[in-house]
């Protein structure tokens, strides 16, 4: 063998060696490499993080939790009537959340939560495959933990970026909170739909129960919503939010929160959708809509910044029955007075498919048209005429809900509009659009009223105010008319003239002429006045006492002229009324200025509680979130000198005055209804019938109540003060005086001389007192009160 066939020889057994040596050597070269690239990796994510950690917030937001509570609204005794903010919310800690509450969550949104760190790597994996293979970031994996940190600090962009800071956010949660206080956080923030944060107020908007109460069926239903809370909840797609619903009962079955049983009982549980008073689709138990509107804006005043995310509870003066039998008063007075009106048709007239009451879909469609275009108007009801008879209207308000109108009463009120002789746009026929409201037992139709009326009533010791609506629905425009219109008031006025007389000299028995009298341009400067009682029925001379009980015009008008209106401007202002709006001329005893119920009530608060000035109020408390009070109301209340507006024998005289109205007067209905023998009170109606009110009080309790227009109109010329509003403040107080017992009337304050039936001060006393205004009779004080009156000119914008 050559030397070369023995050298080849001798090198074949080395060739699986160099080979050998070949593989480990590539081996250990990517090894070296793929251990630089983790290293630079490495390297490169401690920068990232470097960079990314400073930026990750602080968790004082999450152990100091303070949540977006929105502004709420109560009334004395803690009855919710109003709620302003963008997000509701109830909070609970950890140990009232029901167990079957968080095992609906735990399964629909995270079974290993117990388990894993904040972060569930299978499912990151899984998203982040999903998203590469589509080539967009559409699916996530997010833990509670994540979506914790999500909700407190991050938005819900689906980029890289804010999905590393997440995982850093998540990583430092985890380090710092328990398990249980995460899950606590998550149960009270998660957005639920329908400005519903947390389980406990979804629980009540679409429950209608809190959440103590809650069965598994019903926390499955719950805990499914956080998925997509536009698509899940059951309010905006019930079919959805069941399926979603039966998907997280199965998982709480599997995972053992469920047993056999349950889970059947469970599924046969029906759905049932019901929100809760005091939620945004469930409303108030309680019709305080004015009262919480008034009271946003004046807590607007005070804590302008934030105030509808502080937690703010305002605790209002308003007693909850009060304010319902309130509400219920008025709108029963405007409904009664929009029955007496002349009934002036339908709201619309549409022509109607022959037949189509045949086929339930094609109604149902056709109402729904009608329904968009004309809504209902709090228990006014939309509906449109099927067919109509001189015994019977039928109305449709669903192929399944026909309403009959066949009530004589209720027929009478339309009976213009029943005849087939009346125009177009009275009559009632097929395709009419009506309105419907449920009077007891029967249905009527009833146009929507357009009369307005306000009520208020207070307590005269403080001024505290215990209701107050101030018009027929909220709803149809927010305008309160007890704080906001400015109305003449009419003869309710008197009362403060006839205070200022006394206090001049005059007494409850001092004659005073009724007889007309005309002023010519020549006398007044301006235009010829020739004042009227009401009815044109006049009397030769009358009382004081009798003056003020049948409501006399000519002889306030004499009175004012003897005290001189100058006078009578200034001394009004005792009570809170504003002098620029009473100018200083004769109208002014016919209450020709301008007044608020609110204002009358308080005025009249002064008669009642012995001649101290009260100022209405109607917040007593504000807490914050904490229950901490952070405000505290402390009103001017009677026995403060400081706040004596008359002389208490004024306000005594006044008061016995104002009793006698309510006996025998204009008011008299009151006591016959009431029967109570410490009512006082005045009508008050305008010319033409305007306006019509009556404010009317005992020593506890004072009421105003108001009818008119928006826009300045005749009511008609039988509408009265009497006839209008004293029915409203009757059936407020029918119910409010029971919580009041009648009291035996105080003496007579000293200084007030009681003798042969009348009254003296004793600065005036028999013999010295004005007995006589504008008799012609000797010693007549007012003899020459025309003769006079070129300087008391009537204010010629109210001369007519």
């Amino acid at each position: 063998m050559s030397k070369f066939s023995n050298t080849r020889e001798d090198d074949e057994p080395d060739e699986p060696k160099r080979r050998g040596s070949w593989i480990i050597g590539f081996f250990l070269k990517l090894s070296i490499l793929s251990a630089g690239l983790a290293l630079c990796a490495a390297l490169l994510f401690s920068m990232a993080l470097a960079l990314a950690w400073p930026n990750v917030p602080e968790l004082t937001a999450m152990t100091d939790y303070r949540p977006r509570v929105p502004l709420r609204i109560f009334t004395a005794d803690k009855v919710m009537i109003g709620e302003f903010g963008e997000e509701r919310r109830n909070v609970l800690r950890f140990n009232e959340i029901p167990d079957v509450m968080k095992s609906a969550v735990l399964s629909a949104e995270d079974d290993r939560f117990y388990q894993h760190g904040g972060v569930d790597w299978v499912g990151v994996v899984r998203a982040g495959l999903t998203n590469l293979i589509s080539m967009q970031k559409t699916q996530g994996a997010s833990t509670i933990t994540m979506q914790v940190a999500r909700n407190f600090y991050l938005s819900s962009e689906k980029t890289y970026s804010r999905k590393f800071y997440e995982l850093l956010l998540t990583f430092k949660i985890e380090a710092n909170l328990s398990k249980d206080q995460i899950l606590e956080l998550y149960l009270n923030q998660i957005y639920l739909g329908n400005r519903a944060y947390g389980f406990a107020a979804a629980s009540r908007t679409y429950l209608g129960k809190s959440l103590s109460e809650i069965t598994p069926a019903d926390a499955a239903l719950l805990a499914g919503i956080p998925k997509a809370p536009s698509r899940f909840n059951p309010i905006a797609n019930k079919p959805r939010a069941v399926l979603r619903q039966r998907y997280v009962l199965g998982r709480m079955h599997s995972l053992g929160y469920l047993t056999d049983a349950e889970y059947k009982k469970a599924l046969d549980q029906p759905v049932i959708i019901k929100s809760a008073e005091g939620t945004p689709a469930g409303g108030f138990s309680v019709h305080g809509e004015y009262v919480s509107e008034l009271a946003r804006q004046l807590m607007i005043s005070v804590y302008p910044d934030n105030v509808y995310s502080r937690g703010l509870n305002v605790y209002t003066t308003i007693q909850s029955k009060d304010q319902q039998w309130a509400y219920q008063s008025l709108r029963e007075g405007v409904l009664d007075y929009t029955r007496r009106a002349p009934y002036p048709g339908p709201e619309a007239q549409l022509t109607m498919p022959a037949g189509v009451e045949n086929d339930a879909a094609k109604l149902d469609e056709f109402l729904d048209g009608v329904f968009d275009k004309y809504p209902d108007r709090t228990e006014m009801l939309i509906g449109v005429v099927l067919s109509v008879r001189p015994d019977e209207v039928r109305v449709a308000r669903s192929s399944t809900d026909i309403v009959s109108i066949k009530d004589k009463k209720a027929l009478g009120v339309i009976a213009r509009a029943l005849n087939p002789k009346a125009p177009n746009d009275l009559r009632l026929q097929r395709g009419s659009v009506v309105y419907l409201h449920k009077n007891g037992d029967y249905w009527e139709i009833l146009n929507l009223p357009t009369v307005q009326s306000a009520f208020v009533s207070m307590i005269p010791q403080d001024g505290s105010i215990r209701s107050m609506v101030g018009g027929f629905d909220f709803y149809h425009g927010n305008f309160n008319r007890v704080t906001q219109a400015w109305r003449q008031p009419g003869s309710a006025f008197k009362p403060f003239i006839y205070a200022a007389a006394l206090e001049r000299g005059l007494t409850p028995a001092t004659v005073i002429s009724d007889q007309p009298f005309e002023l010519t341009a020549e006398q007044t400067g301006s235009k010829a006045w020739a004042p009227k009682n009401y009815g044109g029925q006049y009397d030769d001379k009358l009382t004081m006492r009798e003056a003020i009980a049948r409501s006399k015009n000519m002889v306030s008008i004499r009175i004012l002229q003897s005290i001189g209106p100058k006078y009578a401007q200034d001394y009004i202002a005792r009570f809170g009324f504003d002098k620029a709006r009473h100018p200083a001329y004769l109208p002014m005893a016919l209450g020709s200025g301008a007044v608020t119920p609110m204002q009358l009530a308080a005025g009249f608060s002064v008669f009642a509680n012995g001649g101290y000035r009260i100022t209405p109020f109607l917040i007593d408390r504000v807490t914050d979130a904490n229950g901490q009070v952070i405000m505290q109301a402390r009103p001017t209340v009677v026995g403060d000198s400081a706040a004596r507006a008359i002389d208490a024998r004024t306000a005594y005289v006044m008061d016995d005055l104002l009793r006698g109205v309510a006996t025998s007067g204009t008011a008299a209905r009151s006591r016959q209804v009431l029967k109570r023998g410490d009512l006082a009170g005045k009508t008050g109606t305008t010319n033409d019938s305007v306006d019509a009110w009556f404010a009317g009080y005992t020593p506890q309790l004072v009421g105003v109540a108001w009818m008119g227009y928006d826009q300045p109109k005749s009511l008609g010329s039988r509408e009265t003060g009497g006839g209008a509003s004293l029915p409203v403040w009757l059936g407020y107080m029918q119910n409010a005086l029971k919580a009041f017992p009648e009291q035996k009337r105080a003496p007579p304050p000293e200084g007030l001389v009681v003798e042969g039936g009348n009254m003296y001060f004793s600065e005036f006393p028999p013999g010295q007192a004005i007995m006589k205004l504008g008799t012609g009779e000797k010693n007549d004080s007012l003899g020459d009160f025309l003769n006079n009156i070129e300087t008391n000119r009537p204010n010629p914008a109210l001369a007519n």
